[in-house]
């Protein structure tokens, strides 16, 4: 895979960090506009770079948080088509996140199986309860018996 000019490169991660800052400030919708910047310089075909996954990430992850799921789900849909984001598990756990919150029972399931799968109980540890609750729901229960 052909790297990203490391000044294309730095002008992202820059972009990404001013994002981060607003996240990090509850300002979600400034932080998604931030990162749409950030996205608008990976080159095309965005799916080929490894950038475009974790800018993908950053605006799924401040649509998560700042409630705009519908954003957040079209977001990290596209970041499974990307380099390493389909074997993502934050990836997968945002997007089932946010399709529960859309009441899309299956998809979320889907995706919040593919983060337990991928990273174990620990992905949802900083979560709030219902994620790992609602997946207990649709999974038969360890061979231990301990999730």
């Amino acid at each position: 895979m052909t790297e990203l000019p490391a000044d294309l490169h730095e002008q992202i991660k820059r972009r990404c960090a001013d994002g981060d800052g607003l996240a990090d400030r509850g300002l979600h919708e400034q932080a998604i506009a931030t990162y749409n910047e950030a996205w608008k310089l990976v080159p095309e075909p965005q799916t080929e770079w490894e950038a475009s996954t974790w800018v993908l990430a950053a605006i799924g992850d401040a649509a998560f948080l700042g409630g705009f799921y519908s954003s957040g789900v079209e977001a990290l849909q596209f970041a499974l088509h990307c380099p390493g984001g389909a074997m993502n598990p934050f990836v997968q756990l945002r997007l089932g996140q946010c399709e529960l919150e859309r009441d899309n029972i299956d998809k979320a399931a889907e995706h919040l199986a593919r983060a337990y799968m991928l990273e174990g109980k620990e992905i949802f540890s900083r979560e709030r309860p219902k994620y790992f609750d609602f997946l207990k729901t649709r999974l038969k229960p360890p061979a231990s018996g301990q999730w």
